[in-house]
């Protein structure tokens, strides 16, 4: 799916983004993005039940399959699929929240702040995966507040004030001085977005 067609979109609820192979991760993934009393086998799946059931009835061996597989792949810190999600750490608990998008198989993947409130090292994976989600041919939008974040991910980059585009950078032209130099209109809420568009 082209970006383009993606932003044409009149999408009213998560389950018309996830028919059109459009996932989001919230930047409140205790609010929004994942059911913290719930293990993370049943927040992993939660969004792609239609795949590892049949006739409403899940596949509790395919569920477990493809949940273990994700906590491989993403290095997810856990003694089991079957803890709660409050009980593990920031940045475990956003990749449980990354892998529950994946699961849907998007072709297009928006990120909101994904590595905010992780560790170092928890950021790093966060960017090995949007990489090789990239290598794919997928794409991704990520809204950011980090410059390096933004500099180092992004292929196109789109500052926003108040809802309007006041910028648009490709990469090899974005600096930090003219990415703030676009967002000198934004009032002193600070309230405003930056937004980094990556695409294979």
């Amino acid at each position: 799916m082209k970006l383009n067609k993606c932003l044409q979109m009149n999408l009213k609820s998560s389950v018309d983004g996830i028919k059109n192979r459009i996932a989001y991760v919230s930047e409140d993934r205790k609010g929004d993005g994942l059911i913290l009393d719930l293990s993370i086998r049943e927040n992993m799946t939660l969004s792609s039940l239609e795949r590892i059931s049949n006739s409403f009835i899940i596949d509790k061996n395919k569920e477990k399959e493809r949940v273990n597989s994700y906590i491989d792949r993403i290095r997810i810190k856990t003694p089991s699929i079957e803890q709660l999600i409050k009980n593990l750490s920031g940045g475990n608990q956003q990749k449980v929240a990354i892998a529950k998008a994946l699961m849907v198989h998007p072709d297009v993947l928006i990120l909101d702040e994904p590595t905010r409130g992780v560790d170092v090292g928890a950021k790093k994976e966060i960017y090995d995966l949007i990489n090789e989600f990239k290598a794919q041919g997928k794409a991704i939008i990520m809204i950011s507040s980090e410059m390096p974040e933004l500099l180092g991910l992004s292929d196109r980059v789109l500052v926003l004030s108040h809802g309007q585009i006041t910028g648009e950078f490709d990469i090899k032209d974005a600096t930090q001085e003219k990415i703030l130099k676009c967002a000198v209109n934004i009032k002193e809420d600070n309230r405003d977005v930056i937004s980094g568009k990556t695409t294979a």
